[in-house]
């Protein structure tokens, strides 16, 4: 357990909605010490808990998404349960929701609403095209996020359809982003006291890491395509094939660590050969460039290729999968690996804390609760003051 106090540990987060965009911000805000309250209906729990591969019967993705949360039941059609829940704003800070947008409105759980209960409440909307704009009502889920925002089109080879990246990369970008707003609203409340909406559309929150693609297209007329592994115009970056039939990265289209490169394939004349000495000289001859550079590393196994170009300091690595982060040492001393008991599956392996703070870093305390509700007594009991009869008695008309 941690020796210091957590950065968030005085917030307070009731976390609604399912999957990953909204309870991927909960998970951050709660690696820092926030605590956080999942809310799940009664009878009908998140999906995550069963999404993804499994260990004997137990999904095995929910541990690490709901790690540090509590979980309630309870049920937000109802309007019992609606009033149940502003009871639980009135001791809160921060809402997050990832409904469609009007649903919160339908329930009478409106941010207008809810801040008359709690003037300082954050509330944290992410949604597949935000509050407002001629799609707010559109169904949103991360892959539209990721088509509409542009990232689909540029990700994948030319002569292929465009390729998803493999994680869900637009729900996880809507999180970081939706959090970063809920943290900046946080701060903006210790001057002015007051909470405010943080809305973060998927979309927009692809679209903000797109780079130059909007200038490239207003100013130049160019429109970035599919291209695969390479930089259109910066060389070398790419994966090259080694001899033991395996890829490695190498990035070395910076002058200087071209000249290392070069060293470190014994070829020390090529940084000063017209085709390459210059980064715009690489970038009209990189297939050359990179047949050239494919023709050394298939010499090489590529521990040997990857420790040569580690000497000369030119930025290369293996393509990782799960066991190579498994057996590298790096990880290892960083605590990018942690265990986490399970009551089911005993030591749970899972990602460590990201960023690093050298005071008051974050830890995980717990994996996700395995039982919906398993912090009802908690919650409607110690913090709201609700009797054992009465909580009984909500369990029985299903609005816990």
């Amino acid at each position: 357990m941690a020796d210091h106090k957590l950065p968030l540990e005085d917030l307070r987060v009731i976390e609604l909605g399912t999957l990953l965009a909204g309870p991927f911000t909960g998970r951050l805000l709660g690696d820092f010490g926030a605590e956080v309250i999942k809310v799940e209906p009664p009878g009908k729990s998140d999906p995550m808990r069963y999404w993804g591969k499994s260990k004997d019967g137990v999904g095995l993705w929910w541990p690490i998404q709901s790690r540090n949360k509590k979980s309630i039941t309870l049920n937000l059609r109802e309007e019992e349960g609606q009033e149940i829940l502003k009871e639980l704003i009135k001791e809160a800070d921060i809402v997050i929701e990832n409904f469609r947008p009007g649903t919160m409105e339908k329930w009478n759980l409106s941010y207008e609403i809810l801040s008359e209960i709690n003037p300082k409440l954050v509330m944290v909307r992410t949604s597949g095209f935000g509050q407002t704009g001629p799609y707010k009502h559109r169904a949103g889920f991360g892959s539209v996020g990721e088509a509409m925002g542009g990232l689909r089109n540029v990700t994948g080879f030319k002569d292929r359809p465009p390729s998803r990246i493999g994680v869900s990369v637009g729900d996880t970008l809507a999180a970081l982003f939706a959090a970063i707003g809920c943290l900046v609203a946080i701060h903006e409340r210790e001057q002015s006291g007051r909470g405010q909406v943080v809305d973060t559309a998927l979309y927009e929150s692809v679209f903000s890491i797109m780079e130059s693609i909007i200038p490239d297209y207003l100013l130049s007329g160019y429109i970035r395509e599919r291209m695969g592994n390479i930089l259109p115009g910066v060389a070398p970056s790419n994966i090259y094939f080694t001899e033991d039939k395996t890829y490695i990265v190498i990035g070395a289209n910076a002058d200087g660590v071209f000249r290392r490169l070069c060293a470190a394939m014994e070829q020390p004349e090529l940084a000063e050969d017209p085709r390459f000495a210059t980064h715009d000289a690489r970038g009209e001859n990189m297939k050359l460039l990179d047949s050239m550079i494919e023709e050394w590393t298939k010499t090489l196994p590529a521990k040997e290729a990857l420790a040569i170009l580690e000497e000369k300091g030119v930025p290369s690595g293996l393509i990782y999968t799960a066991k190579d982060i498994m057996e590298d040492p790096h990880y290892e001393a960083r605590d990018m690996i942690i265990y986490k008991e399970h009551p089911e599956l005993g030591e749970f392996p899972m990602p460590g804390i990201v960023p690093k703070l050298s005071r008051t870093p974050g830890e995980v305390k717990h994996v996700g609760p395995e039982v919906m509700g398993k912090h009802n007594e908690e919650i409607y009991h110690e913090l709201l003051g609700y009797d054992l009869e009465t909580l009984k008695a909500l369990e029985e008309k299903k609005i816990i």
